[in-house]
C-alpha cells in the first residue's frame, strides 16, 4: 500500500481559494461511506481530489449498522480494517441476531455470531465459503464514517469540505466547471474545474437529477414490516441491558401484530438505533418524544425502561431501484445516488463502498495516463449489474421477514400461542440464517460480461445468496487462503496490479509482469511454493486487479501485450 503520511494536518482548499478558482483532477459531491471511501482510493494514488458536502461533518446518527466481510477486506486492503474493528461494540460485545414477540417476552429465534475479539482469530480457521481474510463487522456508520474522514484528509492533504454544497455544474469538452457555495454566510463561493466528477450525493441526488437520469425498479411496496414509512429512533437507554430478560444480542427485532420493529446496538454500553415500521392510518410527521416513548415500550413490553431520545427521523423501507445509467460524459454515479436500497441484508452501504474501489482505481490509471479513457466505460457495465443483483437480493430478504404476518396469537397464552411461536420460530430461524448468512452475496459479484475480463462462461458458478463457491474464473474476487495458518494471501498483493503464480511457472510471470511494467503500469510479481497457497491459484498464472478481481489466467505469458491492453485498457502508446 501507498505512504499514508501525506501531512498531519489537512488544510481546507475552499477557504483559501474562495471568490476565485480551484483546479483538481476528481470532484466528488458527497462525505458519505461513498465519497469518503473514493477520497481514500483516488489520495493513497495521489490523484488530487476535491470532496464537498452541505452537512455540518460526519453522520451524527448510526444509519447503517453492519459492515460485510468484502467491504471489511476492502478496509484491510487501504489499512483501517483494525481501526473500524475497534469501534462500535465492545470487543467481547455478542454480535447475535435474535427475534422475540417483544424484547422482554418471548424470544423466538436466533443466530449466535463471533464476537470482534472472536472474529480476528476464528477467520484464519475458516474454510469453504467463508475462506475471508476478513469476517463482518457490528459497527454503526457514524464510526466508520470518522474513519475514512481521518485517513481521507492525511491521503489528500486537504480537509474534507463539509458544509459546502455542489450548487451547479456543467460537463465540457475540457472537463467539468462547477460552483460551489459555503452554508457560512459571507463566504464567496468557489467555481471548481475537474477533469471528472462523481456525484456520491445521495438518494435524492442532485447531480442525478440535474443530469436526468431516472431510477428504474421497484418502489412503494407494502410489508407488514420493511415496506413503507419507517420511524427511527437513535435513543440512550443503559438500564436496557439491566432488564432485559434474555441473552444480549446486537440485533434485537420485535415481532407481533401491534408493532414490528428492529434495533442495533450502537456501543454496547446504551445507544441503540430503534426503527419502527408505520402502519398506512398513522402520521408519523406529527409524533413526538413522547410518541417515540409510546412506541418503544409498544415493541419492547419495557414500559418502565426510562429512554433518552437523541433524534428521530422517517424513512421509507420498500425500494429497489437502481439507476439507467452511471455514468453520462465525465460524470459518474455511485453509492445511493445509483442505487437505493431497502436495508435488509446491509447492502445498500457495502455496494456504495464496492462502488468506490470500482471507479477509483480506474479514475487515477486514466488521470496519470496509464489507461485509455474508455476504461471509464467499464464502470457502469461492471457495477451497474451488481446494483441490480443486491437491490433484488436486498427485496428477497425483506419479503422473507416482511410478509411473515404476526396474529394476535402469537403472543397468546395456551396451546395455541405456543403453536403459533413454534411456527414462528421455524420460519424466523430459516430467516435469519438466509439474511445473515451470505456469504456468497457478500463474495459472489462478479463481472464476466466486462470488456476487462478473461471470464470462461461455461464455468461461473451459480449466484446464491448463502453459498460462496471460490474460483479462479476471471471475474471474480481472488480466493483468499491463510499462508501459514496467519498471514492472508491478500496482504501480499501489490496495491495496483499483480502477477500471481505457483514457483514452477515463475519464468513465465516474470514475463507476464515485465510486460506490465512495459506497458507503463504498476505491477506486483508474487510466487508462491505450490504447498503453500495449495489449491486456490489451480496451478496456473493469475493476473488480479487493484480491487482483488482476477483479470486472466493462463499458464504462459504468450500474447502478454494483448493481454495487458485488455485487461488495463492501455493506451495504444504506452502498450
Amino acid at each position: 500500500m501507498p505512504d499514508d503520511t501525506t501531512t498531519s494536518e489537512a488544510t481546507s482548499k475552499l477557504q483559501t481559494c474562495q471568490g476565485s478558482e480551484l483546479q483538481v483532477d476528481v470532484l466528488i459531491a458527497g462525505a458519505g461511506p461513498c465519497g469518503l471511501m473514493l477520497a481514500n482510493e483516488l489520495g493513497l494514488r495521489n490523484v488530487a481530489c476535491l470532496v464537498v458536502d452541505p452537512k455540518p461533518g460526519t453522520a451524527f446518527n448510526p444509519q447503517a449498522n453492519a459492515t460485510q466481510a468484502r467491504t471489511m477486506e476492502h478496509f484491510r486492503r487501504i489499512g483501517v480494517s483494525q481501526q473500524v474493528r475497534s469501534l462500535g461494540l465492545p470487543g467481547d460485545h455478542p454480535t447475535d441476531i435474535a427475534y422475540f414477540t417483544r424484547f422482554a417476552r418471548y424470544e423466538l429465534a436466533r443466530l449466535r455470531l463471533p464476537t470482534a475479539a472472536q472474529a480476528t482469530q476464528q477467520i484464519k480457521q475458516m474454510k469453504g465459503s467463508w475462506s475471508a481474510a476478513e469476517l463482518p463487522h457490528r459497527v454503526s456508520q457514524k464510526y466508520v464514517e470518522a474513519v475514512l474522514r481521518e485517513h481521507a484528509e492525511r491521503r489528500t492533504g486537504h480537509r474534507i469540505e463539509f458544509s459546502w454544497q455542489l450548487q451547479s455544474f456543467e460537463d465540457t469538452p475540457d472537463g467539468v466547471t462547477a460552483q460551489v457555495n459555503s452554508a457560512t454566510e459571507g463566504v464567496k463561493p468557489v467555481t471548481v474545474r475537474a477533469r471528472f466528477l462523481v456525484a456520491a450525493d445521495g438518494a435524492r441526488s442532485p447531480v442525478r437529477s440535474a443530469l436526468g437520469i431516472r431510477m428504474g425498479g421497484a418502489t412503494g411496496l407494502q410489508r407488514q414490516f420493511m415496506g413503507g414509512k419507517m420511524f427511527a429512533i437513535y435513543l440512550r437507554a443503559p438500564a436496557f441491558y439491566q432488564q432485559f430478560p434474555h441473552d444480549m444480542a446486537w440485533m434485537y427485532v420485535s415481532v407481533n401484530h401491534e408493532r414490528r420493529v428492529f434495533m442495533a446496538s450502537v456501543d454496547g454500553r446504551g445507544e441503540f438505533a430503534f426503527h419502527a415500521a408505520v402502519h398506512p392510518h398513522e402520521t408519523p410527521e406529527d409524533w413526538t418524544h413522547e410518541d417515540a416513548r409510546r412506541i418503544f415500550a409498544e415493541a419492547s413490553g419495557m414500559p418502565d425502561l426510562h429512554i433518552d431520545i437523541l433524534s428521530t427521523g422517517i424513512w421509507i423501507a420498500g425500494h429497489s431501484l437502481v439507476a439507467e445509467r452511471f455514468q453520462q460524459g465525465k460524470v459518474f454515479l455511485a453509492g445511493d445516488a445509483a442505487h437505493l436500497f431497502t436495508p435488509t441484508g446491509g447492502l445498500g452501504y457495502n455496494t456504495a463502498v464496492g462502488d468506490a474501489v470500482n471507479l477509483g482505481w480506474k479514475l487515477a490509471a486514466v488521470i496519470k495516463g496509464r489507461s485509455h479513457a474508455a476504461l471509464l466505460d467499464s464502470y457502469e457495465q461492471e457495477r451497474r449489474p451488481i446494483g441490480l443483483r443486491n437491490t433484488a437480493y436486498a427485496r428477497q430478504f425483506a419479503d422473507s421477514v416482511g410478509l411473515f404476518e404476526a396474529t394476535p396469537a402469537l403472543e397468546s397464552e395456551g396451546a395455541e400461542g405456543e403453536q403459533q411461536r413454534a411456527h414462528a420460530s421455524t420460519v424466523l430461524d430459516a430467516h435469519v440464517r438466509r439474511e445473515f448468512n451470505i456469504p456468497g452475496v457478500t463474495f459472489g459479484e462478479r463481472y464476466d460480461n466486462s470488456p476487462l475480463v478473461f471470464s470462461d462462461p461455461d464455468h461461473v458458478p451459480t449466484d446464491q445468496a448463502n453459498e460462496y463457491v471460490p474460483t479462479t474464473n476471471p471475474g471474480g474476487r481472488l480466493p483468499h487462503c491463510w499462508l501459514g495458518g496467519e498471514h492472508s494471501l491478500y496482504d501480499l498483493l501489490g496495491f495496483e496490479w499483480t502477477v500471481l503464480a505457483p514457483d514452477p511457472l515463475q519464468a513465465e510471470a516474470q514475463a507476464l509482469a515485465d510486460a506490465g511494467g512495459a506497458a507503463g503500469l504498476d505491477v506486483k510479481l508474487l510466487v508462491l511454493a505450490a504447498d503453500q497457497v495449495g489449491d486456490p491459484l489451480d496451478g496456473g498464472l493469475l493476473i488480479v486487479r487493484p480491487d482483488q478481481v482476477i483479470a486472466w489466467r493462463g499458464t504462459t505469458a504468450q500474447d502478454a501485450a494483448s493481454v495487458w491492453t485488455r485487461v488495463a485498457s492501455v493506451r495504444p502508446e504506452a502498450a
